[in-house]
């Protein structure tokens, strides 16, 4: 019985939850002003440190005679402040675990060596030839650089006059390539407490994240250094806030830093990405959000762009991120040169839009500044495309200044394109956008944006309509699905709130759950748009369930917001559960964002995702002709948007003189401009739409070994990128699309790390393959050797105190081997009960016929009975040769 009690306590273990972590500084709110802020603070030992950034009415207060760190809350007498009439809100700050979205790479940085020109825009800076994500170099044959950033560039768009802050552990300021463009009223030092926003240095260079993502945004261009940043003549400054304990306080003061200086906050961290935490900002920094959409910019609203994480080894889900899951940032997802799904990439529907970073290791990384006045070719994961997106997203507001944030989201939705980025799951909504749970809208088109924000109308103002919440309790089984339809209005019975053009679609939400990890949650729009709110989390082991948590997808924009929406709550146990209890949906509700009014009234209103062909009575439309300068004709209808700058000779793609983006070619000889190229074709080095191989439905080139994704019923080979009927051995199908490689032992696998049969040499210890040792001895992961056991272990797993049989002579006490029992304990033969469900979940591979034999743990086990207890089959043992306690 003491077996049988130590495998379930193994079983049903679940980690323990960490403790939070108070601090001395508190968060204040007092109506009155500053002088009466000043006279509460000392009458209760505080100091008032000030102004908690742009926040209104809010203060911080240090107490230098309080704990600076403790696990419980402070209690004396400078708690009675909240007893103040005038103090509204008072909040001791807790650290809140924050991680930087690099992931660490061993490759050296660089000093700067000239290279040799290759591009037809030319900067004399030492790397700028090898910086594939902005240029094509001339000796590569199907670049798929396409951002387009040279072609902003050419149009005069260099981020001038645009401030860009980086929200971070501080930015190298009187750095070669930064110096120039350094903004000092742009920058802080929220953890020193002081203007200098430089870096702590050390001996691993631990702080030099700031300063990477700086030097993509606005590294200067033409000085001989290293790099060219993308808005290479904007200002660059840096919060130096990551350094130290990041609490509410110093979120919220970094956020609302300079709002009426400061044009777009570049933020690459977050909530750990472990897959198991869910966490968001809390009142004061979503206090700063709020206040810097609606007051920032001269109530343009400020421009928060956010990595959307680096969670995707540990199957983690950006939706669990309070901050990429908000209606106010723009959340930016990475992808591989190639266009293959980075390994650390997380998917979720409030994903809007993608730009380059680092893939394999195989793969080229990002070139920018870095510590020491250096560069590094190493910058890597989201970290590295938030930054990316803050620059072009300053070459538009160069464009146009008076963008609001709104305007910048729905520019950002109408050119991205899905282009190269290979995803199982590109849909296309029903108001036309191209939309993926990877890549949100597709990758960023800065020449396409800053075209856009040229001729750019405000969109109407936001409507944002609270739907009624539904509140009828529904019980959530174990592999089944809860089924909840709503039936929307939009609010159309209030005009200041009604809504029929969808832009953000928020879920509130609270759940009841043993296992928050088992959860997916999908949301379908009454257009049949289907967004993936949560997957399965395999490490979130909480019990916490979710309580009010706001998920947000983007992917109905441009849709009808009133009708049916269905939510969807699949329960997939991973493992057996201690709670019996099943979970419980307590209440949901819907809050719909956009317009009462059609976005885009009086313009072209086709997404460049899906273009559409002119219909009859637009090809009857008169239009005048090209001028001897082939400018763009006046006319009733302008040109399609795939029509370059030299105009059209009427309303249709394929009436363009010059295409903006690429072109398909017919057997008549005519063609069509298209804004990416259909399936089954790749563009080439001339933009032209060329046919993939036969078994491809997208690829890199014309021959059967560069598909990037098949045609139904095919599946991508990893490594050799050909098409196949079926995975052959040493793959695994993974998400009914791409033959995946087994690891490097596995013979057959099932899933990335669960082997199924293994190569020769190797033997299946679990789900993996490990060296096949000889009786006696066991496998050591560290050295990959067979060492030998204890003598006093028959068989083992690991040193002494592993045994799992013990030798003749030897019985077993505490998994230890011992020649006789200690003190307190003796040698029983003990009766265990197993029921079916037991032995059929967790010693499926222990237990095989009808009659198990097992040998465990240096116990004789035989089969002694079966009985049937409350309708279940239950395997009677006993347990001959342990040491147990009395």
């Amino acid at each position: 019985m003491a077996l049988c009690a130590l495998l379930l306590a193994l079983w049903f273990a679940s980690p323990p939850c960490a403790s939070r972590v108070f601090t001395n500084h508190w968060a204040v709110r007092i109506s009155g002003g500053a002088e009466l802020a000043e006279r509460i603070a000392s009458k209760y030992g505080y100091r008032n440190m000030g102004q908690i950034g742009d926040l209104q009415d809010f203060y911080h207060f240090f107490h230098s005679h309080t704990i600076k760190r403790s696990t419980l809350s402070s209690r004396g007498h400078h708690s009675f402040i909240s007893m103040e009439p005038k103090v509204q809100w008072v909040q001791q700050q807790v650290v809140r675990r924050r991680v930087k979205r690099d992931y660490k790479l061993a490759t050296p940085t660089f000093s700067h060596a000239q290279s040799s020109p290759t591009s037809s825009i030319y900067f004399n800076d030492a790397k700028w030839s090898s910086m594939w994500y902005i240029h094509c170099n001339g000796d590569i044959h199907n670049c798929q650089s396409d951002m387009n950033i040279v072609g902003a560039w050419k149009r005069g768009y260099t981020g001038k006059d645009v401030v860009v802050t980086i929200l971070d552990d501080g930015i190298e300021r009187n750095h070669p390539d930064l110096v120039q463009n350094y903004d000092n009223q742009a920058s802080y030092d929220v953890n020193g407490n002081d203007l200098d926003p430089m870096p702590r240095y050390d001996a691993s260079n631990e702080n030099k994240h700031g300063t990477r993502c700086a030097g993509e945004v606005a590294a200067s261009a033409n000085n001989s250094h290293c790099t060219v940043g993308i808005a290479y003549n904007a200002r660059i400054g840096g919060v130096r806030m990551l350094d130290g304990d990041v609490t509410d306080m110093v979120e919220a003061k970094s956020l609302s830093l300079q709002p009426q200086h400061i044009d777009i906050y570049s933020a690459s961290w977050g909530p750990d990405d472990d897959g198991k935490t869910v966490d968001g900002p809390a009142a004061l920094a979503r206090q700063a959000f709020e206040n810097g959409i609606r007051q920032g910019r001269k109530g343009r609203g400020s421009i928060f762009v956010w990595a959307s994480g680096n969670g995707g080894r540990s199957r983690d889900h950006c939706s669990c991120d309070g901050y990429t899951n908000s209606i106010y940032t723009i959340s930016i997802s990475s992808t591989a040169e190639s266009g293959r799904k980075p390994w650390y990439l997380e998917e979720c529907a409030s994903t809007l839009t993608t730009t380059y970073s680092s893939g394999e290791n195989y793969d080229r990384k990002i070139i920018t500044t870095d510590l020491r006045q250096r560069c590094t070719d190493s910058h890597t994961g989201t970290s590295a495309s938030a930054p990316m997106a803050a620059g072009i997203i300053a070459l538009a507001l160069e464009a146009n200044p008076l963008l609001t944030w709104r305007d910048v989201q729905h520019i950002i939705v109408k050119t991205s394109r899905a282009g190269h980025l290979s995803a199982p799951d590109w849909k296309t909504n029903a108001a036309g956008y191209n939309v993926s749970h990877l890549y949100g809208f597709g990758l960023m088109d800065a020449e396409a944006m800053v075209r856009e924000a040229e001729r750019w109308k405000q969109v109407p103002a936001q409507h944002i309509c609270l739907e009624n919440a539904d509140r009828q309790f529904r019980t959530i089984r174990p592999e089944h699905v809860v089924r909840s339809m709503y039936k929307a209005t939009g609010c159309t019975d209030n005009a200041n709130h009604h809504v029929i053009y969808l832009e953000h679609v928020v879920v509130r939400i609270t759940i009841q759950h043993p296992r928050r990890g088992d959860l997916s949650i999908n949301l379908t729009s009454p257009s049949g748009t289907k967004s993936q709110l949560l997957a399965n989390r395999l490490f979130d082991h909480s019990m916490e369930g979710f309580k009010n948590w706001e998920f947000m997808t983007t992917h109905c924009w441009g849709e009808k917001a009133a009708g049916d929406w269905v939510l969807e709550i699949h329960d997939s146990p991973s493992q057996l559960r201690s709670q019996k209890a099943p979970g419980k949906l307590k209440e949901w509700s819907l809050v719909l964002y956009g317009t009462s009014v059609h976005p885009y009234s009086g313009r072209s209103e086709k997404p460049r995702s899906a273009p559409e062909q002119p219909t009859e009575e637009e090809t009857l439309e008169e239009y005048h002709g090209l001028s001897t300068e082939h400018q763009r004709t006046t006319s009733l209808f302008t040109c399609d948007p795939e029509c370059s700058e030299n105009g059209c000779e009427g309303p249709g793609p394929q009436q363009c003189i010059n295409c903006l983006h690429y072109f398909l070619k017919f057997k008549n000889n005519t063609r069509t401009c298209v804004s990416e190229c259909p399936a089954g074709f790749f563009r080439d080095d001339k933009r032209r739409c060329k046919k993939c191989s036969a078994l491809c439905e997208s690829c890199v080139g014309g021959r059967s070994d560069q598909c990037s994704s098949c045609r139904p019923g095919f599946y991508l080979k990893e490594g050799s990128n050909t098409c196949v009927p079926t995975c052959p051995d040493g793959f695994y199908l993974q998400l009914g699309k791409m033959c995946r490689k087994c690891s490097e032992s596995c013979r057959k696998c099932s899933a990335s790390g669960i082997c199924t049969d293994c190569k020769p040499g190797f033997s299946l210890q679990g789900n993996r393959c490990q060296l096949s040792c000889d009786p006696g001895t066991y496998y050591n992961g560290h050295r990959r050797t067979c060492e030998p056991c204890h003598p006093a272990c028959a068989t083992c797993a690991g040193t002494f105190s592993a045994c799992n049989e013990c030798a003749e002579g030897y019985y077993m006490e505490d998994w230890r081997c011992v020649s006789s029992c200690s003190a307190g304990y003796y040698l029983a033969q003990e009766q265990a009960h197993l029921s079916d469900a037991l032995i059929q979940s967790d010693l499926q591979s222990v237990f095989t016929g009808t009659v198990p034999p097992w040998r465990h743990s240096g116990l004789s086990v035989l089969l002694r009975d079966t009985m049937v207890v409350s309708g279940i089959r239950t395997w009677v043992f006993w347990f001959i040769g342990e040491c147990v306690t009395r």
